[in-house]
């Protein structure tokens, strides 16, 4: 699977679009994240338990959009974006999206 932010693919011709393609999670802060997180900003720095956290949600959202791209027959994902919602105090959203489309073989 291709997958670009660009609105082309380098790698062929596009033949169709198949339309949009998303996945998404909802990831929820840990009390003992938290715990770490305020002691961090005690003395600053980056708080790596919420990075980890973060880029773990980032991942799944892009594996369940290639996954649904897939099933939709695409070959390619154009246009890819990816989108943090707060839900509630303490849970984000992360959504990775995309135009799904067919190459030229």
């Amino acid at each position: 699977m291709i997958v670009t932010t660009g609105l082309t693919v380098p790698e062929g011709e596009i033949s169709e679009t198949i339309g949009i393609v998303r996945g998404n999670t909802i990831r929820a802060k840990h009390i003992g994240t938290d715990i770490v997180a305020a002691l961090r900003n005690l003395v600053g720095g980056e708080v790596g338990e919420y990075t980890k956290l973060m880029a773990e949600a980032r991942e799944q959202a892009y594996d369940r959009m290639v996954a649904h791209a897939e099933s939709l027959g695409a070959d390619a994902i154009i246009g890819v974006n990816f989108t943090t919602s707060m839900i509630t105090d303490g849970a984000a959203e992360i959504l990775a999206y995309g135009t799904g489309v067919k190459l030229k073989r």
